[in-house]
C-alpha cells in the first residue's frame, strides 16, 4: 500500500536514537490503514502529542512535508495536527499496526479506531468525508449504535468556544444517520445548557 511505503520511507531516512516514537495517524490514512479501503488523498494527518516534541515535528515536516522529496516521491506529505482542533472524545481508541512496526526502527505507527475518525469528520463533512463513511459501513466497519455513542462522549468533551458549533456537528450527524444509515428519525443528541441551539 502506498501509505505503507510512504510511511516506510520515512522511517528509512530518519536518524535518532533511542525508544521509538508514537506516530498517531487520524483522517482518511487511518483508515485506509486499517480496513481494505483505497482512495485518493494528499495528506497523511499526523496528531500532537507528548512524545512529537518540536523538534520532531520540524524533522517529520523537513523531511516528508510539503513540497519535500518524499512528497514528489509518494505524492503524500506529513501534516501535523494538534489534538485541540479535533472533534472527538477524551479516550480516543488507537490501533498499534504490529506488522508495519516490526518492520520500522525509529517509530510505532498508531491508527485512530474508525467510529473516533468518523466522528471527527464530522465537524466538517465534506464530499469527501461522505465517501469516507460509506465506505466505512458498506464494510460494515461502523453501527450506528457505536457512532452516536462515540459522539455524545465527544460532545461532552467539547469545551469553551468551540461549543457554539455544536449544532452544526449533531445536524451533520442526523444528516449522515437519514443518508448513509437510512435512519430516518434523528437520533435525540442533549448539547450543554450553555449552547445556543437553535
Amino acid at each position: 500500500m502506498l501509505v505503507e511505503d510512504f510511511l516506510r520511507a520515512i522511517d528509512r531516512e530518519w536518524s535518532g536514537v533511542g525508544e521509538k516514537i508514537p506516530l498517531r495517524i487520524i483522517g482518511s490514512t487511518a483508515l485506509m490503514l486499517q480496513a481494505s479501503y483505497v482512495r485518493g488523498t494528499k495528506d497523511s494527518d499526523i496528531v500532537t502529542t507528548t512524545e512529537l516534541t518540536r523538534e520532531i515535528q520540524d524533522g517529520l515536516l523537513a523531511l516528508a512535508g510539503p513540497k519535500t522529496r518524499l512528497h514528489e516521491r509518494y505524492h503524500l506529505y506529513v501534516q501535523i495536527v494538534p489534538g485541540g482542533l479535533l472533534f472527538r472524545r477524551q479516550a480516543v481508541t488507537w490501533h498499534p499496526l504490529a506488522a508495519l512496526n516490526d518492520e520500522l526502527r525509529f517509530f510505532e505507527v498508531q491508527v485512530m479506531d474508525v467510529v473516533d475518525v468518523i466522528v471527527s469528520k464530522l465537524k466538517r463533512l465534506s464530499p469527501n468525508d461522505i465517501v469516507d463513511i460509506e465506505a466505512m459501513c458498506d464494510r460494515n466497519l461502523v453501527s450506528h449504535d457505536d457512532l452516536v455513542d462515540v459522539f455524545r462522549q465527544a460532545v461532552d468533551f467539547t469545551m469553551d468556544a468551540k461549543a457554539d458549533d455544536l449544532p452544526k456537528w449533531r445536524a451533520n450527524l442526523h444528516r449522515v444517520e437519514r443518508d448513509i444509515f437510512g435512519i430516518d428519525e434523528p437520533t435525540s443528541i442533549e448539547l450543554p445548557p450553555w449552547v445556543c441551539d437553535d
